[in-house]
């Protein structure tokens, strides 16, 4: 049976250097490995392909999340201050997939980089949002990811055509 942490302020594991050590503390024990989020790091300023390719054969689970960040008014940190999401003066707040500022793209290509073919999951949270919309909407985004990679490179798909 595999953990899964999911990587996030507060947690033992909330950037690719906490979570290397949170390996190294535990003998690099193979059964223990991430719920990816790439919105928990990006809000943070943490690279999250790096961080898939940092640890390859390490996920069993990964997030969807929109966040949009670096959009309030400068009262509220990247901590939260304690304050709501939906607060218009945080620093971040989750939103609807394709309506933040996490590029879910890159995250697609690394994860098909390091052979990840685990599930998906829809974490929705966009607090001014209707529910139901932001649900619909999501999921739509999700559909366009391509989480399948190519077994052929691009040369040799023409190259097998031409060898036909």
């Amino acid at each position: 049976m595999n953990f899964a942490l999911e990587i996030h302020p507060a947690e033992i594991a909330f950037d690719t250097v906490s979570a290397g050590r949170a390996i190294t503390a535990i003998n690099h024990y193979p059964c223990f490995g991430f719920n990816h989020d790439s919105g928990h790091l990006a809000y943070q300023g943490v690279d999250h392909t790096g961080f898939v390719r940092a640890f390859p054969k390490r996920f069993f689970r990964v997030h969807l999340k929109a966040v949009w960040w670096g959009h309030g008014d400068g009262e509220v940190g990247v901590f939260g201050g304690n304050t709501s999401f939906g607060d218009a003066r945080r620093f971040w707040n989750f939103h609807s997939l394709g309506c933040g500022d996490v590029h879910f793209e890159d995250a697609t290509v690394a994860l098909n980089d390091v052979g990840y073919d685990g599930p998906l999951s829809i974490k929705w949270e966009d607090a001014p949002m209707d529910h139901l919309h932001g649900a619909a909407e999501s999921a739509a985004f999700a559909r366009k990811l391509n989480l399948h990679a190519s077994t052929l490179t691009f040369d040799a798909a023409f190259q097998k055509r031409r060898e036909s």
